[in-house]
């Protein structure tokens, strides 16, 4: 039987000595509250993205937008750009819609409960929990990766990933209280992020090494336990980058829904056919090779051709200025197609 009292005082006291200086925090223990719009902006950034990665774009977002109606204010395309090496673009989407819905709905502010959180556009259960715990210190279950693999190996869970997950949510609601829910919530993803890591975990220096279920197995890396993953699937395409012959290089803006949706981008063929297609306009195209790139759900190869070209129907950018504003698998293309010939 876990003494949950004790757990948490260790764990909190912790904390309150080790927590990670992150420009959307507020201090353990200092009583002050996070700005929501802060709190909101970096869960949505961090969601499949490492903290050393979304901190420079929280940073220039914040600076740019430092309120969310500043935010809601901003046009599709400028965001979409901004984003741009984020990744996983349908959250840049929901980003503006859920801005948008706190601006011209609720007046500029965000609800500060897990079922108003969870009615504005885009926001899910983890982020509304987040919200509700770190911004207004309700006593949300809050639980990311970090927070599973903590739980994991706490109470030696043996059930494989991802049919555990519901376990490991209920356990850790378990050890939820009305005590500074915001720092646990916090206290648990630092834990999980600095110590309890995936692989060579530092039980040594652990704070709740004694509670540990996994430690005392004496496996603890063992936990969670992980399921037999599927095959990704493998799709080909084409990549065509045509350039004007004055520095400038050819970009289209995507459709709005669907992978990439409303991003600047490469003109492609779809995803899934052959190198075997038709060129979009007549030119001297010529082969520069492949990129490989790994979305969530599959794998893609493009073939990429380069020419120097007229197109209508495409939007010419400076050459330096698509690098910047296009998304990873786009840039990997462009440098793949080297500099004009």
């Amino acid at each position: 039987m876990t003494d949950v009292a004790s757990l948490r005082s260790d764990l909190l006291a912790w904390y309150d000595a080790r927590a990670r200086t992150l420009p959307w925090r507020a201090p353990p223990g200092s009583g002050v509250r996070t700005d929501p719009y802060r709190v909101w902006l970096s869960e949505v950034m961090l969601q499949q993205t490492t903290v050393p990665h979304a901190t420079p774009y929280f940073l220039s977002f914040t600076k740019r937008w430092p309120t969310v109606a500043a935010l809601a204010a901003v046009d599709d395309g400028e965001l979409m750009g901004a984003w741009a090496g984020l990744g996983y673009y349908a959250r840049a989407r929901n980003l503006l819609a859920c801005a948008r819905a706190v601006a011209n709905d609720h007046d500029g502010v965000f609800p500060d409960t897990e079922a108003g959180l969870l009615a504005l556009p885009g926001v899910g259960a983890y982020t509304a929990a987040a919200v509700a715990a770190i911004a207004f210190d309700r006593p949300a279950n809050v639980v990311d990766g970090n927070v599973e693999r903590v739980m994991a190996r706490l109470f030696a869970v043996d059930t494989p990933l991802p049919g555990g997950k519901v376990e490991l949510k209920r356990l850790a609601g378990t050890l939820v209280t009305d005590d500074r829910p915001g720092d646990w919530a916090q206290a648990l993803m630092d834990l999980g992020a600095t110590v309890c890591r995936p692989r060579s975990p530092l039980c040594l220096v652990c704070p709740v090494a004694r509670h540990c279920q996994g430690l005392a197995s004496g496996e603890p890396e063992r936990f969670p336990v992980k399921g037999a993953k599927a095959p990704r699937p493998h799709r080909t395409g084409v990549a065509w980058v045509m350039r004007d012959g004055q520095g400038r290089v050819a970009v289209v803006r995507r459709p709005d829904k669907g992978l990439l949706g409303g991003m600047i981008g490469l003109p492609t063929s779809d995803w899934g056919e052959g190198p075997e297609v038709t060129d979009p306009v007549v030119a001297d195209w010529r082969d520069a090779g492949a990129i490989e790139h790994v979305f969530t759900h599959f794998s893609l190869t493009l073939q990429v051709r380069v020419a120097t070209a007229a197109a209508k129907d495409v939007i010419w950018l400076e050459e330096a200025e698509a690098m910047s504003a296009l998304p990873t698998v786009f840039a990997k293309a462009l440098v793949r197609a080297g500099g004009e010939r």
